[in-house]
């Protein structure tokens, strides 16, 4: 998943300011502050796009073409002429609008943290509507991180059309894909 979030800050009052100081990068919020944050992003946010990229496309480009191609799709999306996109640790392919990368864009821009919580929600809540059509993987539960758990699942079942075969774990190492 790729987000890209568009702010109009002059647009927001002291209390949606306020409440948007609260971001930071998603991996510092457990799950129950990123999905409080989420609907205040979505209420906010002059523009949210989300780009989902599929396993087997993945392998093809391999992950962080993928990404970047994903990120750039969604910049496409909010970007408005003239505005100035800040992307999170790398340059994206070009698109038509000056871009700025920052290293650890998502613990710095409001905009970064913002499209890093829409991101990491869609994700999970993506992965919890799989766990629901892949059962025995126990998606909901790991989100799609390596546990002990899903490498078992991984053992016991093999990969499911979710996994990407070109990643390489040690659970995968033992199947013969």
């Amino acid at each position: 998943m790729a987000a890209a979030v568009l702010f109009d800050l002059e647009g927001l009052g002291v209390a949606e300011l306020r409440a948007l100081s609260a971001l930071n990068d998603s991996k510092q919020h457990d799950a129950e502050a990123r999905d409080e944050l989420y609907p205040v992003v979505l209420r906010t946010a002059a523009r949210v796009a989300v780009v989902s990229r599929c396993a087997s496309g993945i392998d093809v480009r391999g992950l962080h073409r993928t990404n970047l191609a994903a990120l750039r799709d969604a910049l496409l999306r909010v970007a408005q002429p003239g505005c100035l996109c800040l992307v999170d640790g790398f340059r994206v392919p070009e698109f038509g609008h000056e871009q700025r990368a920052i290293v650890d864009g998502d613990a710095t821009s409001a905009a970064i943290a913002a499209a890093s919580i829409v991101a990491k929600v869609s994700r999970d809540k993506f992965m919890h509507r799989a766990d629901d059509f892949h059962p025995g993987w126990e998606f909901r539960s790991h989100v799609g991180y390596s546990t002990p758990e899903h490498r078992d699942a991984i053992q016991r079942l093999g990969v499911s059309p979710l996994h990407r075969l070109s990643f390489q774990s040690a659970a995968y190492q033992q199947l013969a894909l």
